[in-house]
């Protein structure tokens, strides 16, 4: 069963949205774990109001890798819809996801 780490910056929408992952990831066999515990996969849903919380998505990444290397590192949100490039060129991550293709992330994964 592969272990799965959500972790979530900025708006109710995304808190909302990141709530509904954790249960259809959960629902199709994932185990879901807390984002400081090892995962093979971390999902990472960003914001993107300020310089600081696209640091602060950045600073997540780089988190994750250091927790697992090997891990799957997954990028979603408002970050990850502005500036797709910009985040696929981020060291260790494996997948950008926009905002109209979070809810089929379990079928991306």
């Amino acid at each position: 069963m592969q272990r799965v780490a959500i972790s979530t910056l900025g708006c109710k929408i995304n808190q909302f949205e990141s709530a509904a992952m954790t249960e259809s990831l959960g629902k199709e066999g994932f185990r879901v774990v807390p984002f400081d515990e090892d995962a093979d996969v971390y999902v990472i849903n960003t914001c993107t109001v300020t310089a600081k919380t696209d640091a602060e998505s950045r600073r997540l990444i780089r988190r994750a890798l250091r927790r697992n290397p090997e891990a799957r590192v997954v990028v979603t949100g408002c970050y990850a819809q502005v500036a797709p490039d910009a985040v696929k060129d981020l060291p260790g991550v494996a997948l950008v996801v926009g905002n109209s293709e979070k809810k089929s992330i379990v079928e991306l994964l």
